[in-house]
C-alpha cells in the first residue's frame, strides 16, 4: 500500500504545529506553479494507490515531519484527500537535536532528503540498535554512501558480492570506507530485516563514538545563503524544469515521479528542485553523491541540469534503438504478408503445386540419376509409396510415415560404386605413408586388390583386427580405405545391446529410423564402402535382443548380398562393402561369429618397431601440432630407447605417443619462456586497465611427476618396480628447464611472434635429462642375478606389455622323514598350481632315476615363489622351469648362466607348445638373455620372426624334458665353480 501525504491537509497541519515555516505565498511561487503544469503532461487522471514520503526542507531546522497512509481516489480532488486517514509522528526531540546517530551504509546510491529507501540490515546487532532507537522514540538514523574498495571499478555491477563485503565490515574498517557527508533519516518501518528511511537533511561526520554497532558523531548542514531572485539561478532551476519537461515527454516512469512528488511534497524550492533531479535520475553513485555533498544551491543546480541533460541524451538513444527494432519487426511482418498474397495468388493461377506434388516431384527427381541402376522391386516399390503419398491428407499421420520412407528409399546409392584402385604399388605406398609395420595386414589388403585386378571386380570381406590397445587396428581401417578408393564409414558396438541399432527399428514406432548400415549407406553415398566395425569383441546383450545374433546376417558373406533392414523392409546388397572389424580379445567374441570373419592377429611392436614409428610419424605429428620447428630441439636416439623400455612397454603405441606429446609440451613452454626472457625491455610502457597475464611457473610439479601405468591386464606379471632414488635426485630439475626468475616477464609483441624463436637455443633431450621430462622411469630392468643361485630359473612370461622374464625361486623349509611337501605363494593361478604340482611329481620321479640314493622329495618341505607376489599370474607355460628349480635345489646345482625356458610340461615329460614366442622372445634379448628353450611345436613361430628379433639368440627346441635336463645341467663349462 502506498503511503501518500496530502498537500494541502498536511500544510494546515504544519501551521498548527510548527510556527516558524514559510508563509503561504512562497507556495504559490512561479517555481511552483511551473513544476505544477508538468502534471498535466501525463494527460489522464490517476488513480493512485501508492506509497510517498515526505520531510521537512533541509534549511529549516524546526519543521516536524510527518507520515500518512490513505488511499486517494483523484489525485486533484482535496475533498478526497482530506477524508483519508492522517497521523503526524511527533518527534521528541527534534531532528536537529541528534548529533549522535548509528551510521548505516548505502552500497549503491546516497538518500536524498524528501525520499524514501527500503534497505536490509543483515547484522543483528545494528537491527536491533534500530529497533531499540525506534521504541524510545528516538526513530532517526545517519545514511552515508560507501566508498570503494581501492582498486576497483564503480562502473561494474556486481551486487551480490557488495551485499557480502558490508555485511563483512565493522567498526574502524567501516567508519573508512563511508563518506563523510550522509543524510539524516527517519526509520519509517522494520519488518524482519527490512527498514524503511525517510531522508530529512545533509549531515557530515565528526569522529566515531562506538564500533559496535558503528555510531558517529555528526554535524547538521545548512544550504548556504542564496538570493532567490537571482536571475542566474532562477535561469537555471527554469532549464532544469525545461529538461524535465522534455523528458517526461519520453519516459512515463519520470512522469510518475514528478506527478507523485509535486502533488504531495508541499514545498517545492530551488534546493529541493536540484536534490529532486539528481535523486531521480540514472546517474552513479559518485556523482549523486557529489550533488548530495554540495552546499551551494546554484552549483548544486548546474550539476543537476548536467545529470538531467545526459538522462535526455540517453534517452534520444533508446527511441533511436525502439525506432530501428520496429522498423525491422514491421518490415518483416510485411514481408511475410505480401509472401502469403503471393502464394494464395499463384495457387489460384496454377503456377504454383501443392506439398504433396512438390514432393513427388523432389523423389523422383533423386530417382532419377540412378534410374537404370536402382533394382526392379525397389523400384516398384518407391512407386507403390508415391501412389499412397498423393492419397494421403496432409495433416495425417501416416503422411509423415509414407514421406520419410521414401526419403530413406530414394537418399540411399542404389547401384552406386566408387571406381577402386587396383594399383598394388599405390596401395602399397598408401598404407606405408600411414603405418609402419603391420605387415601381415598390408599383406592381406594388397592381396584383396590383385585378386579384384585379375577378376576385373571386387568382393567383400569380413576381415577382424585383433590385437593389445594402441596397436594401430583403427587407425589402419582409414588407411586401407585411402589405398582402395574406397568412402569410409565407423561405427563402434561397444556396449551396444539393442538390435535395432543393426537391423532398425518398425516404421510403425514413433521416432523409428533404419540401422547403421542404412545410414552408412546415406551418408558415403556409394554401395561399396569400407565399414569399419570398432570393439565387437564388447557387444552388449539386454532385453533389446542380442546384436551378435544380429550381426550374423551383416557379417556373412552369403547372406549379405539380400541384407533385410528392419525399416526399409527391401533387400540390401551388401556384398560389395568391404567389413573390418576390431577386437583386444579374440575369445570374447562368438563362436557363429568369429566363423565369419578372418581373423588377422596384431602381436604389436618391438623395440624397433617403436622406434621407426617414434621417429617417423609421432614425433613428426606431434612437433606440428605444437608448433615446433625441427631446428629448435632435438630428441636423440637414445631418449627415445629409454623412453621405449622404462617407461613405454606395452605391446601399442598410445602411450609412447602420450610421453612424447608431454616431452614436446615442456620444450614448447621452455621456448617460450626463453623468448620472453631474451626480448628486449620496450622503451615506454603504456599501463592500461586491461589484465596482465603471468606466465605461471609450474616446471617444477610437472618435471618431477610420472605418469602411472596400470597393470590390470596382466596374465603372467614381469617384476615392475619403479628405481628407488634418492629425494634430491626425484625433484632435481635439470637447468636448462629453468628460467631465471629475476627477469621481468616482457610482453611478446605480436608483429615479432613470427621470428623472436630465431634467437631461441636449440633444445636437446637425451637420456640424461629425460626424467626431467616425463618423471622417474616406471620400469626397470628385470634382471634380478648376473648369476641364478640355486634353486632359481629365468622363465619367459607373457604379458600385455609385450612380454618379460621372470624368476622360479624355489627354497627348502625345513627337512625330516616324511615330511615332503611343496608351499607355493604368488598369487599364481588354478592352471599354474596345477603346473607346479606336475613339476614336483615329475621332478621326484627324473631325481629317483639320476640319483637313486637321494630321498630329497620325500623328506623336505619345499617353498616356490614367483615374484612379483602383488601381480595374479596364471597360464601353463612355466611347467618346464618350475621343474627345472626344483631339480636345481635337489641336486645343489645352479643351472647354465644366461638361460631362459618356457613350455608346459606333462606327467609323462612331453614338453607342449606355448603361446607369445615373439614377445618371448623379446623380453629375453631385453634381458641379455643368450640361451632360450621353446617346444619344438613352436620353431614355426620363431622361424616367422625378424631377423633383428632372432640376432644374437641360441634357441633350442626340445620335445621331452630330458633334453632341458642337459641344456640346464649336464654342461661341464658351465657347473657350479
Amino acid at each position: 500500500m502506498l503511503k501518500v501525504v496530502n498537500s494541502s491537509c498536511f500544510r494546515s497541519r504544519l501551521h498548527n504545529l510548527a510556527p516558524n515555516l514559510r508563509p503561504a505565498t512562497e507556495l504559490e511561487s512561479p517555481l511552483v506553479r511551473v513544476l505544477g503544469s508538468l502534471r498535466g503532461l501525463g494527460g489522464r487522471s490517476t488513480r493512485l494507490t501508492g506509497r510517498a514520503f515526505f520531510c521537512s526542507d533541509a534549511s529549516d531546522v524546526s519543521e516536524p515531519v510527518g507520515e500518512i497512509e490513505a488511499k486517494a481516489t483523484e489525485l486533484g480532488a482535496e475533498d478526497a484527500a482530506s477524508k483519508s486517514s492522517s497521523a503526524i509522528i511527533p518527534t521528541n526531540p527534534r531532528p536537529e537535536d541528534y548529533l549522535t546517530v548509528l551510521a548505516l551504509p548505502l552500497p549503491h546510491r546516497p538518500l536524498f532528503p524528501g525520499f524514501y529507501m527500503p534497505i536490509y540490515v543483515k547484522d543483528p546487532k545494528l537491527l536491533a540498535a534500530l529497533q531499540e532507537s525506534r521504541r524510545r522514540q528516538a526513530p532517526y538514523a545517519g545514511t552515508f554512501l560507501l566508498k570503494d574498495e581501492p582498486g576497483t571499478d564503480s562502473s561494474v555491477v556486481s551486487g551480490s558480492e557488495t551485499e557480502k563485503n558490508i555485511s563483512d565490515l565493522k567498526g574502524k574498517e567501516l567508519y573508512d570506507r563511508l563518506h563523510e557527508v550522509g543524510t539524516l533519516a527517519q526509520i519509517s518501518s522494520i519488518q524482519g530485516d527490512q527498514v524503511v528511511l525517510i531522508g530529512h537533511r545533509r549531515l557530515r561526520i565528526t569522529e566515531m563514538v562506538s564500533e559496535d554497532p558503528l555510531t558517529v558523531k555528526v554535524d547538521h548542514l545548512k544550504d548556504k545563503p542564496y538570493n532567490k531572485d537571482d536571475d542566474v539561478i532562477k535561469a537555471t532551476s527554469f532549464e532544469v524544469i525545461s529538461t524535465l519537461r522534455d523528458v517526461l515527454k519520453t519516459s512515463s516512469l519520470w512522469r510518475d515521479h514528478v506527478q507523485t512528488y509535486t502533488q504531495h511534497i508541499g514545498d517545492f524550492n530551488f534546493p529541493r528542485l536540484a536534490d529532486f533531479g539528481a535523486a531521480i535520475s540514472g546517474a552513479n553513485k559518485l556523482q549523486c553523491q557529489q550533488v548530495l555533498e554540495e552546499l551551494d544551491v546554484y552549483k548544486r543546480l548546474k550539476l543537476t541540469l548536467e545529470l538531467l541533460k545526459k538522462e535526455m541524451e540517453i534517452n534520444k538513444i533508446q527511441e533511436s534503438i525502439a525506432k530501428a527494432i520496429e522498423e525491422k519487426i514491421s518490415g518483416e511482418q510485411r514481408r511475410y504478408l505480401l509472401n502469403e498474397q503471393l502464394k494464395a495468388i499463384k495457387k489460384e493461377l496454377g503456377l504454383e503445386t501443392d506439398d504433396k506434388t512438390a514432393l513427388s516431384a523432389k523423389f523422383r527427381e533423386r530417382l532419377e540419376p540412378i534410374k537404370d541402376k536402382c533394382p526392379p522391386h525397389v523400384a516398384q516399390v518407391i512407386e507403390e509409396e508415391l501412389a499412397k503419398l498423393q492419397l494421403l491428407e496432409a495433416s495425417s499421420s501416416e503422411f509423415n510415415v509414407t514421406r520419410n520412407y521414401l526419403d530413406w528409399l530414394t537418399a540411399l546409392p542404389w547401384g552406386v560404386y566408387s571406381d577402386e584402385n587396383f594399383d598394388v604399388l599405390g596401395a602399397q605406398k598408401i598404407l606405408d605413408e600411414d603405418h609402419y609395420g603391420l605387415t601381415d595386414v598390408k599383406e592381406r589388403i594388397l592381396e584383396f586388390i590383385a585378386v579384384g585386378k585379375l577378376r576385373g571386380s571386387s568382393q567383400g570381406k569380413i576381415i577382424c583386427l585383433s590385437g593389445p590397445p594402441g596397436v594401430g587396428k583403427t587407425s589402419i581401417g582409414r588407411s586401407i580405405a585411402r589405398a582402395l578408393n574406397r568412402k569410409f564409414f565407423r561405427f563402434s558396438v561397444g556396449g551396444l545391446s539393442d538390435v535395432a541399432e543393426i537391423k532398425g527399428h518398425r516404421r510403425t514406432y514413433i521416432g523409428a529410423m533404419p540401422g547403421k548400415m542404412v545410414q552408412c549407406l546415406k551418408n558415403v553415398g556409394t554401395a561399396n564402402p569400407l565399414v569399419l566395425i570398432d570393439e565387437i569383441d564388447k557387444l552388449g546383450r539386454g532385453h533389446s535382443g542380442d546384436p551378435a545374433s544380429a550381426l550374423l546376417e551383416l557379417l556373412d558373406p552369403e547372406q549379405n548380398a539380400n541384407f533385410l533392414d528392419h525399416y526399409l523392409d527391401v533387400p540390401i546388397d551388401l556384398s560389395k562393402v568391404l567389413f573390418v572389424c576390431t577386437a583386444n580379445v579374440v575369445e570374447m567374441i562368438p563362436n557363429p561369429l568369429l566363423d565369419r570373419m578372418e581373423v588377422i592377429a596384431i602381436a604389436g611392436y618391438i623395440t624397433d618397431e617403436k622406434m621407426h614409428i617414434a621417429r617417423g610419424y609421432l614425433e613428426k605429428a606431434t612437433r606440428e601440432a605444437c608448433g615446433i620447428k625441427p631446428q629448435q630441439v632435438e630428441v636423440t636416439d637414445a631418449a627415445l630407447l629409454g623412453l621405449i623400455e622404462n617407461y613405454c612397454r606395452e605391446a601399442g603405441v598410445r602411450n609412447l605417443q602420450k610421453h612424447i606429446e608431454k616431452i614436446y609440451r615442456k620444450i614448447a613452454l621452455q621456448l617460450v619462456r626463453q623468448g620472453v626472457s631474451n626480448e628486449p625491455a620496450p622503451a615506454e610502457i603504456v599501463e592500461s586497465n586491461e589484465e596482465k597475464v603471468d606466465i605461471i611457473d609450474e616446471s617444477s610439479k610437472s618435471s618431477s611427476g610420472s605418469e602411472s601405468q596400470g597393470d590390470g591386464e596382466l596374465i603372467n606379471k614381469s617384476s615392475q618396480d619403479q628405481n628407488i632414488e634418492s629425494s634430491a635426485e626425484s625433484e632435481k630439475i635439470s637447468s636448462d628447464l629453468l628460467v631465471d626468475d629475476s627477469r621481468p616477464n616482457q610482453p611478446v609483441d605480436a608483429k615479432d611472434e613470427s621470428d623472436f624463436t630465431s634467437e631461441l637455443e636449440k633444445v636437446r633431450v637425451d637420456s640424461t635429462n629425460l626424467a626431467d621430462y616425463v618423471g622417474k622411469p616406471v620400469f626397470h630392468a628385470e634382471r634380478i642375478y648376473d648369476r641364478t643361485p640355486v634353486g632359481v630359473v629365468m622363465g619367459l612370461a607373457w604379458t600385455a606389455m609385450g612380454g618379460s622374464t621372470l624368476y622360479i625361486e624355489t627354497t627348502q623349509v625345513e627337512q625330516g622323514e616324511g615330511k615332503g611337501a611343496l608351499h607355493l605363494t604368488g598369487q599364481l593361478g588354478d592352471v599354474m598350481k596345477e603346473s607346479a604340482q606336475i613339476a614336483h611329481t615329475l621332478a621326484r620321479a627324473i631325481l629317483l632315476e639320476k640319483e637313486p640314493d637321494n630321498p630329497f622329495f620325500a623328506n623336505t618341505k619345499l617353498h616356490l615363489h614367483v615374484p612379483a607376489g602383488a601381480t595374479p599370474k596364471d597360464g601353463p607355460s612355466a611347467g618346464c622351469t618350475m621343474m627345472t628349480s626344483l631339480l636345481s635345489l635337489a641336486m645343489k646345482k645352479p643351472v647354465k648362466k644366461d638361460l631362459a625356458m618356457t613350455g608346459e610340461v606333462t606327467l609323462t615329460g612331453k614338453i607342449l607348445p606355448i603361446g607369445g614366442v615373439k614377445e618371448k622372445a623379446i623380453a629375453a634379448r631385453r634381458s641379455e638373455v643368450k640361451t632360450i628353450i621353446f617346444p619344438s611345436a613352436n620353431r614355426r613361430d620363431f622361424d616367422e620372426l625378424a631377423s633383428n628379433v632372432k640376432e644374437g639368440l641360441d634357441v633350442h627346441f626340445v620335445d621331452e624334458y630330458s633334453q632341458i635336463f642337459n641344456l640346464a645341467f649336464e654342461d661341464k663349462s658351465e657347473k657350479s665353480e
